[in-house]
């Protein structure tokens, strides 16, 4: 294992517990703005690194990277019915018995003088800006980094310049990509003289305006002769070439072959072009959508995770990965030799962004323990007491998201399952990018 290895899973731990730190900033800052009485703001889970108390709050690092939290005093209502000066009685039922244990546990940090600072009081739209503040803050900071990634750096596009990688020779689509052999006939570009580097830049007179339209006019035109305007070393140039008809993979759908199409017989130039702030909301809006496809066929995913750890299945690269997978992959990234600089970073940046996309979708799913529990519950409550103004009613206590307990431990059970199975999956049959 190389030291760039190391390296690169050390440089994502501190970008993940970085962008895990923001997260939780997300919920402090209205917290405190809102009044709330904050007592703990940690990174990490397990016992205490490094902790420094200030004011009233005690800020600290923890040993596990996987996450992080804040304290606020009063997140669950007490009993209604407590009388806080009298012993209350013990709660038989198993459920209740948990209900009742996690009230006490919201009220002990609880002092005189705080019945107005604590979270359960708060007005609902309060609750839902505190509880929001962590997963919008990943959203905004997954913005930041696809903007710096698309404006900075650029995407890498198609460009109509005849690759380095382009085949001489006619190769069928049913073949994989192979060395050209002896009896392979030559491609129309190769017996026009077209070179390495050549710009297309029109079609029987018609200009070119990227490589898709370039592909189109190809295709479109079948066999037979053509005039290709080109620039070959800053000097304009026109080539009489003789198209043929090929079955080609399909522009849409690779895996779909289109019979007897045009074919010249080059490949496309990759160039970074740096692009608009419109073309980032547009990426980030294409990707969040395929994320949320992919939240709804996380079961599905998961049994194809279990499938890999358990039974050698190849490893999904579209399928849910772990915070020990995500890693490998930046140990990965950075040890490679095929990469540039350039594309490390570019890599990185996309993978740290797509990680704080998820994390900030996945904590709004409106379920307890997840952020979106409680937002769920701060909107109850507004519509609840919106309903009792327009009826002309006494207003609705505060939501009593205890009640829902029971349900909030066991899916947090089925989280904490699903989060070892991909922890041992990324152990025993990791993603691999150069797989």
């Amino acid at each position: 294992m190389s030291w760039l290895y190391i390296a690169g899973i050390v440089v994502f731990v501190l970008g993940l517990m970085a962008s895990i730190a923001l997260h939780e900033i997300g919920h402090l800052v209205p917290a405190k703005l809102f009044g709330v009485r904050v007592t703990q703001y940690m990174v990490g889970f397990g016992g205490t690194m490094w902790s420094k108390k200030k004011g009233e709050t005690e800020y600290g690092i923890k040993w596990i990277p996987f996450g992080g939290y804040i304290r606020m005093i009063g997140m669950l209502p007490p009993r209604p019915g407590d009388d806080p000066t009298k012993l209350r009685r013990a709660s038989t039922g198993p459920f209740q018995g948990l209900i009742d244990t996690a009230r006490d546990v919201a009220q002990e940090e609880v002092r005189p003088g705080d019945e107005d600072r604590v979270f359960y009081r708060k007005k609902w739209w309060q609750k839902v800006i505190i509880m929001s503040g962590g997963p919008l803050m990943n959203l905004v900071l997954a913005f930041i980094l696809f903007a710096v990634l698309l404006m900075g750096f650029g995407l890498p596009t198609p460009k109509p310049i005849v690759s380095p990688l382009t085949a001489t020779c006619v190769i069928p689509a049913n073949q994989p990509v192979r060395p050209c052999r002896p009896t392979d006939p030559p491609t129309p570009a190769a017996k026009a003289g077209m070179k390495v580097g050549d710009q297309l830049v029109t079609f029987n007179g018609a200009k070119i305006t990227s490589w898709d339209d370039t592909t189109k006019k190809i295709r479109s035109h079948g066999a037979g002769p053509v005039k290709i305007g080109i620039v070959r070393d800053g000097k304009p140039m026109t080539l009489d070439v003789t198209l043929i008809s090929q079955d080609r993979p399909a522009i849409d759908d690779p895996k779909r072959i289109e019979k007897n199409v045009g074919f010249l017989g080059v490949g496309p130039t990759e160039v970074y072009e740096t692009q608009s702030l419109g073309a980032v909301v547009g990426y980030m809006g294409d990707l969040t959508g395929r994320v949320a496809q992919s939240m709804l066929n996380l079961p599905q995913k998961m049994v194809g995770v279990w499938n890999a750890a358990f039974s050698g299945h190849e490893r999904d690269r579209e399928g849910p990965v772990g915070v020990v997978g995500a890693g490998r992959m930046g140990g990965e990234i950075l040890a490679s030799e095929a990469l540039s600089d350039r594309e490390k970073i570019m890599i990185f940046l996309n993978l740290l962004a797509g990680f704080n996309l998820a994390i900030g979708m996945f904590n709004l799913i409106p379920l307890l323990p997840l952020d979106g529990g409680h937002i769920a519950g701060g909107l109850w409550e507004g519509l609840k007491r919106a309903y009792a103004r327009v009826m002309r009613r006494p207003e609705p206590s505060h939501v009593d998201i205890a009640k829902v307990l029971p349900l909030t431990y066991a899916l947090a059970m089925v989280m904490i399952v699903m989060a070892g199975l991909l922890v041992y999956a990324d152990l025993v049959n990791p993603i691999r990018l150069s797989g």
